[in-house]
Parts: structure tokens; C-alpha cells; sequence
């Protein structure tokens, strides 16, 4: 790495840059709001919510940002470098992502504006009335937002340790990034973040477009060279993929298409929105972000295998920043631009990441805390809980994180194996009257046993189907013949069509 570009110190200085802007961020939305006479910390919706007045511009931006994690930028490209052409499957599950929000977001977000709703749960909770359905998915929620948690963490420490040539070690990046999160977000709840999340998005498009440049001018303006030395020195990675490896990558569109439509944090950032119309129009342009943010970083993956030949598995997981580095090298404006870009990268894992504390914070402080153990709980106490809570979380991951259990991708498709499993709750039940509670709870059950059984022992697929989407097959099939076989009184069928009705 005697090579690398960068000097180290300025990747320190434009680091130092950023978290300053995100903590200035904070404090802003913080003075912004004691001036208007309003106190975020006050409320639920204001605090987690941002009074559900997003507009267009944060509304698209947070949502952005929030699912171009570090995990894209930083992982996609080793997976694509480490599969080869076969990784092209990330850019249309991207797309398939924002075709599983408009299944079911405009209509959630009909009835979250009517009832009121805080967190994912509270739909659920309005929709079966059950106390075993709403803590199993709460669960499954909270692991999934753990699980992505602790993602985050990791391409912190490792971008940074990448893109500064090792000036800053891995644990310290961190640690330093967590605290320069927990302070905004503490300070201006999901207002601050949204706005954070603005300053990350545009950084992240304007550096991937910049280093996407690099790369053509590296390769001397000649992609099909690229593809000429693979077929030649990787002939694997340009090779028509087995059957196994299509039906996985059928099962990873399943996976992620369904499971990312339901994360928590995304589904707060629905109910956040300030009209249909504008939630409409953010999805609407999110459709076009995978051609310009996956398939540029799938590109960077697959000229790597020319630039950087030999990496083992570890070693791709620094890509980014060897990428990066090399780019620099191409002059003063190249330098500049990926100073910036890496900047944008950790950016974007933080902006990924206060998401989801965020929305495991509401959880804690709504779902539990203010739903079982104290009831009867002002919303300035339940903030708090959410807040205490966030910290003990955090730095267990942080513990975890210190010596990560596998690649950014191996924990990347963990966390959806369960997470998949609350989708027909929200899917099914928003349109289909005649599912009940019951055969709800047993399908999620046995779906999430059956994926984290398959996951624990080592068996992640059967012919390349993931657990979780075999899981799913049998969290559906429950759910479909256990509601026919349930009878249901007049009672609750006029229940359940009160709950759906717009």
C-alpha cells in the first residue's frame, strides 16, 4: 500500500469537515425549533417523526441515503470484484425495492396520517389487536435493525481505515463517528437526520459520477479492455452462471425486493412524509437512483479486477478506498473530487445508520417500553428510555463490531433472512380483510425459525434459495390456508374492515 495517493492527514481534515457540517446540522435543527416555540424533545412524532412535514427534496434524500448505505458503496463493489458479472443482480433488486414500497406505501400511508401511527408496530397493533403478533414482529424488527446496525459499524471502520491508507485505525474511526452521530441526532431527532441525509446523497452521487470517470480514464477510455483481460485471466467471472447461482440471484431479488420495502426506519420515513403526493413523487424518481448509484459501483467492482488483481476476500473489502486512491492520482481536480468521496462514503454509512438507531430508539420507547411496561408514560419520559436504550445497543454492536463476524455482504444477507418475515403482515394484511391474527403470528414463527435455523447452521441456501425466502414460502402458505381455515365472527370481520378502510 506504499502506492496509495492519499497522504492521510487530509483524509483526517475533510473527515473533520463533514461531521462538522452533521453536527452543525444538529445544533440547527435544535436552535430552528426553539425559536419557532416548538421542542422536538417533547413529543413522539416531532422527535421520531419530524412532525410528519418532510417535504420532497428531504422526504427523496433521506430515503436516498438511507438505502445506499455504506454497505453499497463499499460492499457491492467487493462482491463485485469476488463474482464478476453475476453481481449485475444488485441493480435490478434495487429497482424491485421501490416496486415493493409502492405495493403497499401509499396506502400505509393513508392510514398512518388517519390513526396516527409512530412506528411499524403500531399498524400492526391497529390491524390483528394482538399483544403475540406485535412483540413477534417487534422482535424480528429490532434484530433486523441490530443486525443492520452493526452493518454500518463495520463499513465505518473500514472505510475509513481504506481511505485514509490506515492513518486512522479501524476502531477509533468507529468510535469517533458513532459519538459524532448520537450528538446530532440526540440534538435534532429525525429532522437533523433527514437534513444530514441531504448533505450525504449529494455527496455520494457527485463522487461515485467523478469516480466512475476515474475509472474510464484509468482503463484508457476502453471498458471492453477490461472485459478482454477478464475473459482471459478470470474467465469465471465473465462465465454464464451455473443454475444454482441463478436461482440465487432470483432469491436475492426476493430477499431484498421484499425485505428492504419493510425495513423499520424506511417505513417511519413514509409516515414522515407531509402529503401522499409528495411521498409519491420521492418514490417515483428513487426508481432511477439504482442505474446511477448500484450500477456505478458495480462497474468500479468489475474494473478493479484489472486495476487490482489478487485480492483475497478481506483484502476486496478495501476496494473503495484502494479505488479511490488510485483515481487521486489523475491530478488535482481527481484529488479533490475523492477526498470528497470518501468523505460522502462514511457520510453515507453514518446517514444509514442514525436511521436506524433512530427507528430501533422509537421502538424501544413506543413499542415496548411505552406499549407494555409503563403505559401510562409521558412522551418526554419515553424519549429518554428510547435514548438510554440506543446507548446500551450501540455499544454492544461497537463491541461486536471491534472484531466483525464475517464480510459487509455475509451480514448484509443475514439480517433480511428474518427481517422478510413480517412482509405478508404488511403486505397481505393491508388488502386482504380475511387474514387473521392467528394463522399471522404461526406463519411469522415458523418462517423465522426455518430461515434462522438454515442461517445458524451453516445451510443459507438449498439450491441457491435463500432460508429466508424458502421461510417466507412457508410463512405465506400458513397465512393463506390458516385464515381460510379460521373462522372468523361478524365481529371481527367488521373489524378487520374498519382497520383497512381508508
Amino acid at each position: 500500500m506504499n502506492d496509495l495517493t492519499f497522504s492521510g492527514w487530509s483524509g483526517v481534515t475533510i473527515l473533520l469537515v463533514y461531521a462538522l457540517l452533521m453536527l452543525g446540522v444538529g445544533v440547527w435543527s435544535y436552535l430552528s425549533d426553539k425559536k419557532s416555540g416548538t421542542n422536538i424533545q417533547e413529543t413522539m412524532s416531532g422527535y421520531y417523526l419530524a412532525g410528519k412535514n418532510l417535504g420532497l427534496v428531504a422526504l427523496f434524500f433521506t430515503l436516498y441515503a438511507t438505502q445506499y448505505s455504506g454497505n453499497t458503496v463499499v460492499g457491492y463493489a467487493a462482491s463485485g470484484y469476488r463474482m464478476g458479472y453475476a453481481w449485475w443482480m444488485s441493480v435490478p433488486y434495487m429497482i424491485i425495492i421501490i416496486g415493493g414500497y409502492l405495493l403497499f406505501a401509499p396506502r400505509l400511508y393513508a392510514l398512518a396520517k388517519r390513526h396516527e401511527f409512530l412506528t411499524p408496530t403500531d399498524w400492526l397493533e391497529h390491524r390483528f389487536n394482538s399483544k403475540a403478533v406485535s412483540l413477534l414482529a417487534t422482535f424480528f424488527m429490532v434484530w433486523g435493525l441490530g443486525n443492520y446496525l452493526l452493518e454500518q459499524l463495520v463499513a465505518i471502520g473500514q472505510g475509513v481505515q481504506g481511505l485514509t491508507a490506515g492513518t486512522i485505525p479501524y476502531q477509533y474511526a468507529v468510535i469517533f463517528f458513532v459519538i459524532v452521530m448520537v450528538v446530532y441526532e440526540w440534538l435534532g431527532g429525525m429532522k437533523a437526520v433527514a437534513f444530514t441525509d441531504v448533505i450525504q446523497g449529494i455527496s455520494l452521487l457527485v463522487g461515485l459520477a467523478v469516480m466512475l470517470i476515474g475509472g474510464f480514464v484509468l482503463t484508457g477510455g476502453h471498458f471492453g479492455e477490461v472485459a478482454n483481460y477478464i475473459a482471459t485471466n478470470a474467465p469465471e467471472k465473465i462465465a454464464v452462471p451455473p443454475m444454482k447461482v441463478n436461482n440465487q440471484w432470483f432469491s436475492m431479488l426476493i430477499l431484498v425486493g421484499v425485505g428492504a420495502a419493510v425495513y423499520p426506519h424506511a417505513i417511519q420515513r413514509i409516515y414522515s412524509a407531509k402529503s401522499e403526493r409528495i411521498l409519491k413523487k420521492s418514490l417515483s424518481r428513487m426508481a432511477w437512483m439504482p442505474l446511477v448509484t448500484t450500477g456505478v459501483v458495480f462497474a468500479i467492482g468489475i474494473i478493479s479486477i484489472q486495476i487490482f488483481p489478487g485480492l483475497d476476500k478481506m483484502g476486496s473489502e478495501q476496494l473503495v478506498g484502494l479505488f479511490a486512491n488510485k483515481v487521486a492520482g489523475l491530478g488535482g481536480f481527481y484529488y479533490f473530487m475523492m477526498l470528497l468521496l470518501f468523505g460522502g462514503i462514511v457520510a453515507a454509512v453514518i446517514s444509514t445508520a442514525d436511521s436506524v438507531l433512530l427507528s430501533l430508539q422509537s421502538m424501544v420507547s413506543q413499542d415496548i417500553y411505552g406499549r407494555y411496561i409503563n403505559p401510562g408514560a409521558p412522551d418526554t419520559k419515553k424519549i429518554k428510555v428510547g435514548k438510554i436504550v440506543g446507548l446500551i445497543v450501540i455499544a454492544f454492536l461497537i463491541y461486536i463490531a471491534w472484531n466483525p463476524p464475517g464480510t459487509l455482504f455475509e451480514i448484509f444477507v443475514l439480517k433480511f433472512e428474518i427481517l422478510i418475515q413480517i412482509a405478508p403482515a404488511f403486505m397481505l394484511g393491508l388488502y386482504w380483510k380475511r387474514l387473521s391474527k392467528w394463522p399471522v403470528f404461526i406463519g411469522m414463527l415458523s418462517g423465522g425459525a426455518l430461515a434462522g435455523i438454515m442461517t445458524w447452521t451453516g445451510h443459507k441456501t438449498i439450491a441457491g434459495w435463500y432460508g429466508g425466502v424458502i421461510g417466507l414460502v412457508l410463512n405465506i402458505t400458513i397465512c393463506v390456508i390458516g385464515s381460510y381455515l379460521v373462522s372468523m365472527g361478524a365481529e371481527e370481520q367488521i373489524k378487520n374492515q374498519k382497520a383497512t378502510a381508508l
